[in-house]
């Protein structure tokens, strides 16, 4: 690894295969940590390129347990948070509305890193607990077509890496690749940056991880997720084609809304924004959720437009659907444990 650093130090980028050969060594027991830290930080100074980040995420995903479900066009909306915007739980939100609206969706997701709430943070506050077996994960997906995959399970053996992570103490590849190491193999996938440089290199990462059809967004006001908040850039990826595009709210018959409209609060706090919103109350909340939900219909082919998107995902609202489904994980979660309590 020591020669590798060598080489990103002098300001090269690394070759796929290279960059393999140092993630191999990244899961083993024997690298040692600092050389490990020394590693990723002179990654991050030289800059990260497409090739690099899927390398990794391409080893990463190989040493995932792997989940037994049927072939279907699943969805994962997971950004790679540390947008430091302290929102509510959008993406948790969206997926409820995607769901609700007939797609199945395979949610990444762990607990707070740089928010005051994660996605599992606020399902805790839900009563959808994170002590699921993998096999529960995938019992749920096929039942509700929905399922929420907690990280540290699909992941066990980050341990030394995450050791690496808080040495350094601040953003390195790993805060890149985390939306990209879904277990279960999607054909779509929608999935926001907080690096409006960056996004077509992320989505130029997807391709090469065989998505047929991705959205990439870096938000106006440097969120991970479509913003009400000004201008919102793009990239879809689409069998291979890369279609750059800008949207704000106005555009899709929504109204423009500061940050501080959709801030979040505890877990607690924002597990009642969701129950409100999934009931039908409506203002820049609601309107957030459905631009991302709109979008990720797009993404995953069910809307024929990001407009059409967004109709379909307000109607996953006001119908209910969403809230059911929402209701139906909070009971599958309580019979999952009371079943590993019966045992």
């Amino acid at each position: 690894m020591k020669n590798y650093t060598r080489i990103v130090k002098k300001g090269r980028n690394l070759r796929y295969e290279e960059m393999v050969d140092v993630a191999k060594q990244m899961f083993s027991e024997e690298v040692d940590l600092a050389e490990m830290t020394s590693f990723l930080v002179a990654l991050s100074e030289k800059g990260e390129t497409a090739t690099e980040v899927a390398a990794l995420a391409s080893v990463m995903t190989s040493h995932a347990i792997q989940l037994d479900v049927p072939t279907a066009s699943y969805l994962d909306n997971c950004g790679t948070g540390g947008d430091g915007s302290n929102s509510f739980n959008i993406s948790t939100t969206a997926a409820f509305v995607l769901a609700g609206a007939g797609v199945k969706v395979a949610k990444h997701g762990n607990r707070k890193i740089s928010s005051a709430a994660g996605s599992h943070d606020v399902l805790d506050a839900l009563g959808i607990h994170s002590r699921f077996k993998p096999e529960d994960m995938s019992q749920m997906l096929n039942d509700e077509g929905i399922a929420f995959l907690f990280a540290p399970i699909i992941h066990p053996n980050m341990k030394r890496i995450g050791e690496a992570r808080k040495m350094i103490g601040k953003p390195t590849i790993f805060n890149l690749v985390g939306p990209l190491t879904n277990p279960i193999p999607l054909k779509t996938q929608f999935t926001g940056i907080n690096r409006p440089d960056f996004i077509m290199e992320y989505a130029s990462v997807l391709r090469m991880l065989g998505r047929d059809r991705a959205i990439v967004v870096s938000g106006a006001g440097g969120m991970d997720e479509a913003s009400l908040a000004g201008q919102n850039s793009f990239v879809l990826m689409d069998k291979g084609d890369f279609i750059p595009f800008t949207l704000n709210a106005e555009d899709v018959g929504l109204s423009y809304a500061p940050l501080s409209t959709i801030r979040g609060g505890s877990p607690e706090e924002n597990a009642v924004m969701i129950h409100s919103l999934l009931q039908g109350e409506r203002g820049p909340r609601f309107d957030t959720v459905v631009f991302n939900a709109g979008i990720g219909l797009f993404a995953n082919g069910v809307a024929d437009s990001i407009q059409e998107g967004i109709e379909r995902a307000t109607d996953s609202i006001l119908s209910f659907n969403a809230l059911r489904k929402l209701e139906a994980v909070i009971a599958f979660s309580e019979q999952i444990g009371q079943e590993a309590m019966a045992t």
